[in-house]
């Protein structure tokens, strides 16, 4: 039998190219530029033996940052596991919503509310030093994961609290609040296909028709944010009208949705009224 190159691993695989070269690097400690460089590098037989067992994984639908425990985000490198979701392109709609509202040349209160990972937190704080951020989660694994994404980037101006929504917060105010809530209907097929199967069913769905998690971050908003602060919300693709009218009837204006790079509406952003007790 031939040697097992980087060339053969990818080609016999059965992943999409993507996948196959982001695993393969991975096995390797390189980077994809030195896959294309070295087609021919000869592979160990561990080599050859752990990239081919990832791969069947993945062929099984596992997400690729759950094989290699990363996942960039904003540029930035952040830690994975299956206790938090995969950070999506998407999700940058969110964060570069936040930072048009978010001015760079002065102090600023930031609330990111099931933080996961951290993703969003982390983008929002490494853009705006002088921005001073709370991230929230009700997981202790997941806030114990994002912990250490921030120690690991060297992002020092977040602070982490375990909190279900709202309640651990106390009278702080904030002049934003961001969030990714679960927003899944509890009946989408898409639960139990492909590589959402192996991610946290409680941080992709609250059941019922999915805006329960939204319903409750919106109704509450208005008695944590400074008057004339900012809501941002991300949310499913079909839920564009009603997360508007929620917006609406919790005294936020100047409401206003965002596309995804797909053009699909991702993102709803409202100024809570000046004439709006903020507590």
């Amino acid at each position: 039998m031939d040697a097992m190159t980087v060339r053969r691993a990818l080609v016999h695989s059965g992943l999409v190219p993507i996948d196959a070269q982001v695993v393969l690097a991975h096995v390797l400690g390189r980077d994809r530029g030195w896959l294309v460089a070295h087609p021919e590098a000869p592979l160990t037989r561990e080599q050859a033996d752990a990239f081919f067992g990832l791969a069947k994984r993945r062929r099984d639908g596992e997400p690729v940052a759950y094989l290699t425990g990363t996942r960039e985000f904003w540029g930035l490198s952040l830690r994975v596991s299956p206790a938090v979701l995969v950070p999506r392109p998407e999700t940058e709609t969110l964060v570069e919503a936040a930072l048009a509202r978010l001015p760079a040349d002065r102090d600023l209160r930031v609330l990111d509310l099931g933080t996961g990972s951290g993703a969003i937190a982390l983008a929002l704080a490494h853009e705006r030093p002088r921005a001073r951020v709370t991230a929230t989660d009700i997981a202790a694994d997941a806030l114990a994961l994002a912990q250490d994404n921030a120690l690991r980037l060297g992002v020092a101006n977040v602070e982490f609290l375990r909190s279900d929504w709202y309640a651990a917060l106390g009278d702080q105010a904030f002049d934003a609040i961001v969030a990714n809530p679960p927003y899944v209907a509890g009946g989408d097929p898409h639960l139990v296909d492909g590589d959402l199967r192996f991610e946290p069913v409680a941080a992709l769905t609250p059941g019922g028709d999915g805006l329960a998690a939204l319903r409750i971050i919106v109704a509450g908003a208005a008695q944590r944010l400074l008057p004339g602060g900012y809501l941002l919300v991300e949310h499913g693709f079909d839920q564009s009208n009603a997360v508007r009218e929620l917006f609406v009837a919790a005294a936020f204006d100047d409401v206003r949705a965002y596309r995804d790079l797909a053009g699909i509406h991702r993102v709803m952003a409202g100024r809570l009224r000046v004439n709006v007790p903020s507590g």
